[in-house]
This record gives C-alpha cells, structure tokens and sequence, in this order.
C-alpha cells in the first residue's frame, strides 16, 4: 500500500510540480487522497502527449470512464493511480459524474478543432480544473466545500486559462488553438493564422483578450476567496500562481506566443506559503 502511494505522489511531483506542492499543505491524512486525484488528472491531461491519435486517445479515456463506474470492491487491478483513485471515490463519497464530465472534456484535447467561443471555454474550464478543485474542496471539508461551488468555478477558469496561456507555444506546435474563435475574429486573426502564423498584431491582441479573460475570473475568485475557511484553502492554492504568472505575463517583453519563464521554485514555495498561512484577506 505504502509503495503504491509513492508511486502516486511521484507521478503528481513529476507532472503537475504545483499541485503537487500545494498537497503539502493540506492534512497529512488528506494528501495520499488528494495525490489519487492529482495523478488521475495528470494521466488523463497527458494522454495526448503518449499516444499521438485520437482514436486509441478516446479508448483509453473511455476505459478510465468505464473503471470508474464500475462497483468498488476493495481489489485493485495492478495500476497504481486507478485503484488509488478507486478507493478515494469510495472513502470520500465522490460523484461520478463529475468524473465522467472531466473525462468528456479531454476529448477535445486529441483533436485540433479550435475553441469555438467564449462559452465553450469556460465549460472546458469548468470540467476539468473548475471540477477538479471542487472534488479537492470535498475531500478536505465535505460540510464546507458546498458553499463555495460557484467560487470553485471561478477559480477553475482562472487556473485553466492561465495554463492554457502557459502552454501556448506547445499547442501551437500540435496546431491546437484553445483561444476562442470568436476572441480571435474580433482581433482580426483566425484560428490557422493563430496557430502558424509568426506572432501578428491580431494574435497578440487574442492573447491580451485571453489574459483579461483569466483576469476576469481570478478577480471574480479574490473577491469571495476571504471568505474561504482554512480547511479548504489547499485546493484552491493553486491560484495563488495563476496570479503571478498573469502578472509575469503582462510584465515581460516576451509574448506568451514564445513561451513564459516559469515562476522559481524559491518564488512559488512563498506563494503558497503566504496563501496557505494567511489567506486571501491580503491581496
């Protein structure tokens, strides 16, 4: 049990350096079920980096979707990340739904499609890092974490749209585009222009619309997150990054387009820190 756990948190450590250090925070007793959920992300976020079709992308989000539904009986079927997060969803009484909602989502991973619009994205958001805090919330404090759904939505789309920005240069390498359509038609540029061209006015005005976007949504966020008890401020740590890279984004003279420096390790480990010990009452 203890091996498969390291193998866990390993895996989130490895892939998903930030949540992993937002664990940290969290109860002892908390963060094996939190690194389960970390690392069930982290596998279904990667998939199209491991397997380069669609096709065999959608099997194995389907057998994610499949093991998931399927009656927890205490057995594991050998893959460490899948019986952790069997036994987590079990234990912490977590819906399915949001689960297969998550994994629906990722299918527009696999494909270039463009983002059709604004509303298409916050649903993305909402699915997949909005969810994602809520199932955290619910672990660390199930009577609490109700309450705060809509703050977790909030949260979710500020956190996605920062990554998203983040990972610009790599999904216009694939030729993704996760900026809306609709954004990019009204800075004068178009999804094909966005993903090949060389970086014109009408991209890095979609990529400023994107960054007030995410800005948006943080603010929306900082204006409830006082109210947030200490309980559940693990899961919603990783906001504490999405602002400083927002901030690190507007400041640099390198567009988002190239590529963004990733905060020091020093610099996130105090983030988190100041975030985790005082909250959100000192922005």
């Amino acid at each position: 049990m203890y091996e498969n756990a390291k193998i866990v948190m390993d895996a989130v450590r490895a892939a998903d350096h930030d949540r992993y250090l937002t664990v940290l925070y969290a109860p002892a007793e908390k963060r094996d079920a939190l690194f389960s959920l970390y690392a069930f992300n982290a596998e279904i976020a990667g998939i199209r980096d491991r397997i380069h079709e669609a096709l065999p992308g959608e099997v194995r989000l389907q057998w994610w979707r499949d093991l998931i539904a399927a009656d927890y009986d205490g057995t594991g079927i050998g893959h460490p990340v899948a019986d952790a997060l069997k036994a987590t969803i079990s234990a912490h009484r977590l819906p399915k739904l949001a689960f297969d909602n998550m994994l629906e989502a990722r299918i527009f991973d696999l494909y270039d499609d463009p983002m059709p619009s604004r509303t298409d994205l916050e649903g993305y958001c909402g699915e997949t890092a909005a969810a994602l805090i809520q199932l955290a919330a619910m672990m660390l404090d199930p009577s609490e974490a109700p309450r705060f759904a809509e703050l977790a939505g909030r949260a979710g789309c500020a956190q996605a749209m920062t990554g998203l920005l983040l990972l610009l240069p790599l999904h216009r390498k694939r030729g993704q585009c996760f900026v809306p359509a609709e954004i990019l038609a009204a800075a004068g540029s178009s999804p094909e222009e966005f993903v090949a061209g060389d970086g014109r006015p009408g991209a890095r005005r979609a990529v400023a619309a994107m960054i007030a976007l995410a800005r948006e949504h943080l603010f929306a966020f900082e204006q409830g997150a006082a109210g947030l008890p200490a309980s559940l401020r693990p899961a919603f740590l990783p906001l504490a990054l999405s602002r400083a890279y927002l901030d690190k984004m507007e400041g640099s003279r390198q567009s988002p387009l190239d590529g963004v420096a990733r905060l020091s390790a020093l610099r996130r480990h105090w983030l988190l820190l100041r975030r985790a010990s005082k909250g959100w009452l000192a922005l």
